[in-house]
């Protein structure tokens, strides 16, 4: 085929930016083969004909004999993807008047002056249909006269004129149906299967024929409520230009006998006779339940007549059934089988880059300003669905929109000159992203207070720990998966109380921006049975939906004890214990999820909570010590600013807060704050009589306040972290040690020991203890300790009595 006659081009879909701007992208070699450059026009001639701007392809993807249109230009060139096209150069001319007819009713102040801007450059022929955002909403237009006549382009001197009456055409569709692909984003792997189960079929009905086999007669849409699954029908029903019929389970229910059933036959008896047809039920989980499950009779029925209906379409022909649901497991089984619903297709939550196509489709037609990231928020929106990504965009709108309003008079047009100063900045996208909550996390997501990664003091070796199982996978991934690496599933963090282990579990999920679920305790367990367990199911059910993800169990000591060890007859904890251990390293693969758990009885916890593959990480949380209280005290006092004495001695400070955890150190300064305050309103007369807050201020609120630790408590959190945190070779180190103090605190009893031996004592107490674990220097000290003390003993044994 020469250039002159055309060449014959196979259709792809366009890329989600290209969409509503009237250009086709076609191979730089098939242009140089038609004559033609970027801009110029181009006819292409399907099953009717359109025109379109040509550009030069930039995917590389995209092969030298595939051309990429939108489905504006697929509908007006009667064409679908897949199709063969024939694509020639064509001469264009100035319009100097078109008339546009809506599909539907609208109602615009002076529209005409907004519609040639959309217009201005666009290629145009009679009986086109053109797709124009108005005001936030997308509004289908059909081209119902041009001056002069033929294939024309409109400039800035074309008169556009709105004709007000609705277009009638003898099978109009539905405005909410003039969908197309590139308005998804997202979903482009659920695009191919639907593709291929439904829009194949209908338009070719007779490869099925020449194979021998039956033709897919339905399919199952199903997953969490707005990714897309009714939009996803409504765009294959327009891009096969099949006749659509939607059912819904209100419409369809009566009271009266049989008539629910009648109108279920009728709609599938339309179908038959308008084929192609696509009869779409949405939340069918309304109307065709299980049928063990349901007491009612109508819905016993409804379900019946569904099934009869959709077996008895053997000699339908093109007619197509989808169904879809959020809650699949409520439907009536007999439905999920071959020969009824062939295929179920999950609607996922969209991915970083589905979210980026998704944003890109709902501000394609928006005056951005160029601080906007949209990347950024596509990085940042974990949980988000199609339908909260334009919310979001909607309310980013609408919070630009509020900064015009005062300029704004009532009964007056909005100046041009308001409208074309718009601009949705990214301070707009910051403001309306605050309310909004992710839908795949309505039920067990929690707003978390923003814990800066830098207010955790003296916790840096913790804190990169947890940095390299949950930041590095999800930002690192793929040094990962070269090195085959399964990052660790869970993490224990345990020690004593207000050491910062809850403050420490926001800080990770603020710094690392993914979803984080919190799990009490008392909210799991309830009296009936099963209950329970189900919770804990649909929690990690959320937490794989909208991955990556943190699971926090906070105090999990409460939740999941030891089993043998309770007392009771329920045997709840025992119940929800084994379901958390299945949904941690069960058959099902937990992909994606991060568990963190805290708490400060880890003795308590079962085993086998503890293996390899399920809370395998642990990390002791311990008291601060002496540079970690320091850094603590000051990002507490931080905010008191010019009160705050220059010269103040925080090592001093520190050093009397030697039983003080995180949480004793943040009394303290609100006590300081607070002291303050009644000097401030009781003392003082003028302000600059405020007390400047120094050492001595510090040292006397301190007097009066006492640290949540001693000695004895200490020693037994640390000692009962040793079995989770050292091989029993070090343990056995410790413990020897632990053993010879002991001896000593009852030699002390009845004999004097040295100054020398009460020296190293309790250097090797502060090792055991106290400070970080120098091994080697504690076998040494040991050693000393335990020959001192026999030297001691047998001193008083050698003594005359």
């Amino acid at each position: 085929m020469t250039a002159k006659s055309g060449i014959r081009l196979e259709v792809r879909r366009a890329a989600e930016e290209d969409a509503g701007k009237g250009l086709a992208r076609i191979h730089p070699a098939v242009m140089r083969a038609l004559g033609i450059v970027n801009g110029e026009f181009i006819e292409i001639l399907g099953g009717k004909r359109a025109v379109a701007a040509a550009w030069s392809s930039q995917s590389t993807t995209q092969g030298r004999n595939d051309i990429a249109i939108d489905g504006e230009i697929r509908s007006n060139a009667g064409c679908g993807i897949d199709d063969r096209v024939i694509v020639r150069r064509v001469a264009v001319h100035d319009v100097r008047k078109v008339i546009l007819q809506p599909v539907t009713s609208i109602s615009l102040n002076n529209p005409e002056v907004l519609l040639a801007k959309k217009l201005r450059g666009r290629p145009v022929i009679e009986g086109q249909t053109v797709r124009i955002d108005l005001i936030g909403n997308t509004v289908t237009f059909i081209v119902s006269s041009l001056e002069p006549r033929g294939t024309g382009v409109v400039t800035f001197t074309t008169e556009v004129i709105l004709n007000d009456t609705p277009y009638q055409t003898e099978e109009k569709k539905s405005e909410e149906l003039s969908i197309h692909y590139e308005d998804i984003g997202g979903l482009s792997r659920e695009i191919s299967l639907i593709r291929e189960m439904v829009e194949i079929p209908l338009r070719y009905p007779r490869i099925f024929e020449r194979l021998g086999i039956d033709s897919p007669k339905g399919v199952l849409l199903y997953g969490p409520p707005g990714t897309g699954k009714t939009l996803l029908a409504r765009a294959v029903a327009s891009e096969v230009d099949a006749h659509f019929i939607p059912l819904s389970g209100p419409e369809v229910m009566s009271r009266y006998y049989g008539d629910s059933e009648k109108k279920i036959r009728e709609i599938f008896e339309e179908a038959r006779q308008k084929a192609p047809s696509i009869i779409f039920i949405d939340e069918i989980d309304s109307i065709a339940t299980k049928r063990q499950d349901t007491t009612g009779e109508v819905e016993r029925r409804v379900t019946a007549q569904i099934l009869t209906m959709m077996d008895g379409l053997a000699s339908r022909g093109q007619v197509v059934v989808i169904a879809a649901t959020n809650m699949p497991d409520s439907i009536d089984p007999a439905l999920r089988r071959g020969g009824r619903f062939d295929r179920e297709i999950e609607i996922g939550i969209p991915d970083r880059i589905g979210r980026l196509e998704i944003y890109h489709v709902h501000t394609r037609t928006m005056p951005l300003a160029d601080d906007v990231d949209l990347e950024y928020y596509a990085e940042t929106s974990y949980g988000f669905v199609g339908a909260d990504i334009a919310l979001h965009c909607k309310e980013a709108a609408m919070h630009s929109l509020r900064g015009i309003m005062s300029r704004m008079r009532e009964d007056e047009e909005v100046p041009p000159e308001i409208i074309d100063s718009l601009m949705i900045t990214n301070h707009d996208f910051q403001e309306s992203r605050k309310g909004i909550e992710p839908s795949a996390m309505r039920e067990l997501y929690i707003e978390i207070p923003e814990v800066p990664w830098e207010m955790v003091e003296g916790l840096d070796a913790e804190k990169h720990e947890i940095e390299k199982i949950i930041e590095w996978p999800v930002h690192r991934r793929d040094a990962f998966e070269k090195l085959k690496i399964k990052p660790p599933k869970g993490i224990l963090l345990f020690g004593p109380p207000g050491t910062g282990k809850t403050l420490l579990a926001k800080a990770v999920a603020a710094k690392s921006r993914m979803n984080f679920i919190s799990v009490k305790g008392p909210e799991l367990l309830s009296k009936w049975v099963g209950e329970s367990e189900k919770q804990v199911r649909e929690a990690f059910r959320k937490a794989r939906q909208s991955a990556p993800s943190i699971i926090f169990f906070d105090e999990i000591d409460a939740l999941v004890q030891q089993r043998g060890q309770q007392h009771t007859n329920s045997r709840v904890g025992e119940s929800v214990l084994s379901q958390i251990l299945t949904e941690m390293d069960g058959v099902e693969e937990l992909s994606g999820v991060v568990i963190m758990a805290a708490t400060n009885r880890p003795d308590l916890l079962d085993p086998a909570l503890l293996r390899p593959g399920r809370l395998e990480k642990h990390i002791y949380i311990k008291p601060p010590n002496l540079n970690g209280r320091k850094a603590i005290l000051k990002i507490y006092l931080r905010d008191l600013g010019t009160l705050l004495d220059e010269n103040i001695d925080y090592d001093a400070i520190a050093r009397e807060m030697r039983y003080f955890v995180g949480a004793d150190i943040h009394a303290f300064v609100r006590e300081v704050k607070m002291n303050l305050l009644d000097d401030v309103f009781t003392k003082t007369k003028r302000p600059e009589d405020v007390p400047r807050i120094t050492t001595e201020y510090l040292k006397e609120i301190l007097t009066h306040m006492q640290g949540t630790l001693d000695n004895k408590n200490l020693e037994i959190f640390e000692s009962g972290a040793w079995a989770l945190l050292y091989p029993r070779s070090k343990q056995q180190v410790l413990h020897r040690a632990v053993y010879i103090l002991k001896q000593i605190e009852r030699a002390g009893l009845v004999t004097e020991l040295t100054s020398d031996l009460i020296h190293i004592a309790n250097e090797l107490r502060d090792l055991t203890f106290w400070e970080e674990k120098n091994f080697t220097r504690i076998e040494e000290l040991t050693g000393k300790v335990e020959n001192l003390l026999h030297e001691c003993i047998n001193k008083k044994n050698a003594e005359p009595e």
